[in-house]
């Protein structure tokens, strides 16, 4: 029961990492793309 528990969790925690990653790699984006139209 302990292992599906970690688990569990393990699998929480590795979502919320893709998530942060996704939304960073996100917020990137627009932040290369705000700065680019300003060069132009």
């Amino acid at each position: 029961m302990k292992k599906i528990i970690v688990l569990a969790l393990v699998a929480v925690g590795a979502f919320a990492v893709y998530r942060k990653i996704q939304a960073d790699r996100a917020e990137l984006d627009l932040w290369t793309e705000a700065t680019a139209a300003n060069e132009g």
